[in-house]
């Protein structure tokens, strides 16, 4: 066989997908936030969600640095450097968005106003115990920015990490080793694999990724799980909004 071939063949392999890509991700969590909802999103995967409300549902996203009626990422001829959402990157805001200064923006994240918030995780514990902000490392750099207010003032906390680090190891964990953002904060977990509830009798895997099995995923994850009575196999369409 020629050896360019067999080159690019087994290049396909290693780089075929498993399980969800970000995109597919993002689009399951959006499909569990309820019509109506105030909804703030984290810097990363999470900010993807606003693109796929599912039709006929109205979700209002706020962003901490002072703008609740935040759109989608603007089109070249909608583009206001100006405008930008707390991760610094251009928005478009809604017909009937309101701006304020960041401090009433805070009072809404700790008078308990947001519905939900979607943010990324370096570490979940069984308990819900969320490690986002540094890996306490001398040289780490921190980036707490508002996580510490939205997971102690948000009702609903949604987290989206892929399932393992670059290296393999486990980010769902019996205990998290980093600092944490904050305690027995986090309701729901979708990874790349699976979905995964936090429960009071434990972590219940209720969701798997096509082409994943439980053992699959209970191999990658440092704690161990429990499977819901019934697991769903979700085969999401990416270009579904």
């Amino acid at each position: 066989m020629n050896t360019l071939a067999t080159s690019n063949q087994q290049s396909n392999r290693q780089t075929a997908q498993i399980g969800w890509n970000r995109e597919q991700m993002a689009q399951r969590c959006a499909q569990d936030i309820e019509d109506g909802s105030y909804v703030n999103l984290g810097i990363g995967i999470p900010e993807k969600v606003a693109q796929y409300v599912p039709d006929g549902r109205e979700v209002i996203y706020h962003t901490e640095n002072g703008l609740l009626g935040m759109g989608n990422s603007p089109t070249a001829d909608e583009h206001d450097p100006d405008l930008i959402n707390a991760g610094k990157k251009a928005v478009t805001a809604i017909p009937g968005a309101a701006y304020f200064h960041h401090g009433d923006s805070f009072a809404m994240i700790r008078g308990n106003h947001i519905d939900v918030c979607v943010l990324g995780a370096m570490q979940v514990s069984a308990k819900g115990d969320l490690a986002n902000w540094s890996t306490g490392a001398v040289d780490a750099i921190p980036a707490v920015g508002g996580a510490m207010d939205l997971v102690a003032g948000v009702k609903t906390i949604f987290i989206i990490t892929q399932h393992t680090t670059k290296t393999g190891d486990a980010k769902i964990l019996a205990e998290c080793s980093f600092p944490l953002t904050g305690q027995k904060v986090v309701n729901r977990i979708y990874t790349d694999l699976c979905v995964i509830d936090v429960r009071p009798e434990g972590l219940m895997l209720i969701e798997l990724a096509p082409g994943i099995s439980f053992d699959y995923v209970q191999q990658r994850t440092g704690v161990t799980l429990q499977s819901a009575a019934h697991v769903t196999m979700n085969n999401l369409n990416e270009g579904q909004k």
